[in-house]
């Protein structure tokens, strides 16, 4: 079994969940995909950071650091990033917070110290749905001086979210699209 392979087993094993749920997006669904099941166990974790940082190189363009939103971004950048050094190509890794910090710097990014200034960016997300919180990350990184040069997930739940990234410039790569996930 190759390594996507194996991370879409233990998707399915650890992730995958049918019922009816609301999503992040409010929206209703009769699946869910709790990502953070797999991106905090020990081979998922690797396996979507291994995944990951081959997806962000397979550009042409350089990527100099990678980020998303916290919660669910956070055990993926820093896979990403761990990967990237046992590859000897090391990425560092930042993450984006809901609300600004109310103390110390205030800012809406950690990691900056690691960054280049203006540097291009790859941001990961677990799972996508509508896009909306990647287009919340999107404007805190630009607004911050940096160049989102790559949108990457997990699992594209194939319900609107890269068309509308699209629309805005930002074309989303996925391991999984939810029909490659659930086909047998």
């Amino acid at each position: 079994m190759n390594e996507r392979d194996r991370l879409k087993s233990i998707i399915l094993e650890k992730s995958y969940r049918k019922g009816t749920f609301t999503l992040t997006s409010g929206k209703t669904s009769d699946f869910y995909i709790d990502g953070k099941q797999t991106t905090l166990d020990a081979e998922g974790g690797y396996l979507c950071g291994k995944l990951l940082f081959d997806l962000i190189n397979s550009g042409s363009d350089p990527i100099q650091a990678v980020g998303g939103m916290t919660l669910g971004a956070d055990p993926l950048v820093t896979a990403v990033s761990v990967v990237s050094f046992l590859e000897q190509s090391p990425i560092p890794a930042f993450i984006v917070r809901k609300e600004a910090k109310g103390h110390g710097t205030g800012n809406y990014i950690e990691g900056l110290k690691n960054l280049p200034e203006g540097c291009r960016v790859a941001l990961v997300e677990d799972v996508v749905t509508t896009g909306g919180t990647l287009l919340k990350v999107i404007e805190r990184v630009e607004s911050a001086g940096f160049v989102v040069g790559l949108v990457v997930t997990i699992v594209d739940r194939q319900e609107g979210g890269a068309k509308i990234l699209e629309q805005q410039g930002y074309p989303l790569k996925s391991l999984f699209t939810r029909e490659e996930l659930l086909s047998t």
